[in-house]
């Protein structure tokens, strides 16, 4: 299907691809991964032929249809159902030509092309790709122009769903879904039954949804089969080979080299000594790869206070009086919660927090704040109050307008910008470079909780992972929203679900709610007969409302296991404090307080593991049963 040959391309001076070479099959499924700025999205331009790198160096199967999502969809009043079936071109020239043809022949041409393509049921087809994309039947009918450019951007992708080209080009898909559109979607490309290529740091997109993956590593592009994680292991094992590999030719080169310089003055050595020159010079040199450690994150902890530190007692949460999104919320958030908040674009994740974070007042009810609380809030949108005209170095100084230029500098290089990226105007960073800068400004002073609203929509997989150490090292509470299942997986350890005006705690993990969304997904199909598909879905329906019925066991142990683990953290932490030098001899009282606590936990750990165990045990006896 497509074939890169000895592609070597450069970009104001920079070198890009490094005679890169790469085939990929029709129906492949590929995730297109490599750093931020590395040139993905530069081959995705070339292999569009909107930048021209050579009929040899790039190939494609002869009369494949390339398929793209270049730019939102217009704001016309087109109706998006009418906007994305007018992507198939083929469909609408055809009945355009129906209206007009006289020619019975044609006519009947027309009519069996008309059949081949299922011209009939284009509308059900793509009535079924908005809806997973996240537009309701009433949605479907409304004009284009009524719909802000990030919902725009999901028409444009349902069209290219819809026209299906033999190859699919899809850079970064699921910035502009939520966790709900992304899983739709990658249902969607797994079923896909054409080739498809997809740049994208979404982990869970590139395990779940590709046949292979697609690597560009300085300069150069490698195809290996599975998912990203599988991936990732077999790199990880490679370098650990060329890591032994180098070390056992390194000693082997000083090996030869100091018999070389031992006895190369020997007579009696020199014949030996030269035919070790020349080994050593045939010696191949393994270059080891470049660095590529990523610049961590880094969240100042806070004191702790005493919980909760946010209490929603009742509150309607809106923008017009009268007309609450959300209805009677009751939430409590304690200073050390981890929670990502599910639900559908639309239906108030983002009211919900603007809320709690202070900057939208409740239309009735009550948010009760503790008084020294400090919050720091990042949404994407606020990327575009960063200044462009001033460097991160700049924007740094404002914060600390009294600290020197040395320490304004340390600072800034704290934030992920050294010396190399300190003076850059930020009008020239990546959308990577700009969401770190924002992250490092709300956060810079501290904070007792963190809300972030798609806080990796610009950052690569490892920059994402950096921000996972760094959220799980940060000692206050965190509120996600996320499309990224991934990071609210590593990250959250309970949930809200946002949904019909009602916001509230769910009982289910993660992989729960996604069977919940994929169950949603599901279009019946008319049939008078029950089909084996049928009985498959009445197997998995059942199968879905027994796990449901397992949901509060699992419930209970899982909150045994996190009661456990927060017990066993207090004990390490009393037993570093018992250890302190000089304790007893020169804090005694201290010490038999410390110890005296130190027995009264121990004996809530013993309690605290047996409930867990027994939790345990009920909940794995009842799966068993419902298996």
């Amino acid at each position: 299907m497509l074939h890169i040959n000895d592609l070597t391309y450069r970009i104001q001076g920079r070198l890009l691809f490094d005679q890169a070479t790469a085939a990929i099959s029709a129906g492949w499924k590929v995730g297109f991964v490599g750093r931020n700025g590395s040139g993905k999205s530069t081959l995705l331009r070339m292999i569009k032929r909107e930048i021209y790198a050579g009929d040899e160096e790039i190939s494609l199967q002869k009369g494949a249809r390339i398929g793209s999502v270049d730019q939102e969809a217009p704001a016309s009043d087109d109706s998006l159902m009418d906007t994305v079936l007018l992507q198939d071109t083929e469909r609408t020239a055809l009945f355009a030509e129906a209206e007009t043809a006289t020619d019975p022949n044609r006519i009947a041409d027309i009519q069996t092309r008309l059949a081949d393509i299922e011209a009939h049921s284009a509308e059900a087809r793509a009535g079924a790709i908005l809806s997973g994309l996240g537009f309701s039947a009433e949605a479907q009918l409304r004009p284009c122009a009524e719909f802000s450019g990030g919902w725009r951007m999901r028409v444009a992708l349902a069209g290219v769903l819809f026209a299906a080209p033999d190859l699919l080009l899809l850079d970064e898909p699921t910035n502009y879904l939520d966790l709900e559109g992304a899983i739709w979607l990658e249902t969607y490309l797994r079923k896909y039954p054409y080739t498809a290529l997809i740049v994208s740091h979404d982990r869970e997109l590139l395990n779940n949804a590709v046949t292979h993956i697609m690597a560009l590593e300085n300069g150069k592009l490698s195809v290996h089969t599975g998912g990203y994680d599988t991936y990732e292991r077999r790199r990880a094992e490679a370098r650990a080979q060329a890591a032994s590999f180098r070390e056992r030719q390194e000693a082997r080169r000083r090996h030869m080299q100091s018999f070389v310089d031992r006895f190369r003055a020997k007579a009696t050595k020199a014949k030996q000594a030269q035919s070790r020159l020349k080994a050593l010079e045939k010696l191949q040199i393994t270059v080891e790869p470049i660095s590529e450690r990523t610049q961590p994150f880094h969240f100042p902890n806070p004191k702790t206070m005493a919980p909760p530190i946010i209490r929603v007692v009742d509150a309607d949460l809106g923008y017009e009086e009268g007309k609450p999104v959300l209805r009677k919320v009751n939430l409590r958030l304690d200073n050390d919660d981890r929670i990502a908040i599910l639900g559908p674009n639309g239906e108030g994740k983002s009211t919900l927090v603007k809320a709690l974070s202070g900057r939208l007042p409740p239309l009735n009810g009550n948010i009760y704040k503790h008084k020294k609380l400090r919050i720091a809030y990042f949404a994407q949108h606020q990327i575009d109050e960063l200044k462009p005209k001033q460097s991160p170095y700049q924007h740094v100084r404002e914060l600390i307008p009294d600290a020197t230029e040395a320490e304004t500098r340390s600072a800034t290089a704290q934030l992920g910008f050294g010396p190399d990226k300190a003076d850059v105007l930020v009008e020239k960073l990546s959308g990577g470079e700009k969401a770190r800068l924002l992250l490092g400004i709300v956060t810079f002073h501290g904070a007792h909780l963190l809300i972030l609203d798609e806080p990796t929509n610009h950052l690569d997989i490892h920059s994402r992972e950096a921000l996972v150490e760094a959220l799980n090292d940060f000692e206050g509470a965190v509120l996600l929203i996320t499309h990224d299942a991934h990071l609210a997986a590593a990250v959250a350890d309970r949930l809200w679900l946002v949904n019909n005006g009602v916001a509230a705690p769910y009982d289910g993990d993660l992989s729960d709610y996604r069977d919940l969304v994929l169950a949603a997904n599901k279009t019946p199909k008319i049939n008078s007969t029950k089909s084996p598909t049928d009985e498959r879905a009445i197997s998995r329906k059942s199968a879905a409302d027994a796990r449901l019925a397992l949901l509060p066991l699992k419930k209970a142990a899982d909150q045994a296991e996190t009661k456990l683990e927060k017990l066993n953290a207090i004990l390490d932490r009393l037993n570093g404090a018992l250890a302190e030098p000089g304790l007893f001899e020169n804090q005694l009282m201290r010490a038999t307080k410390l110890s005296k606590e130190r027995g009264a936990l121990l004996n809530a750990i013993e309690n605290a593991e047996t409930n867990w165990l027994e939790a345990l045990e009920a909940h794995e006896t009842a799966q068993r049963d419902a298996e």
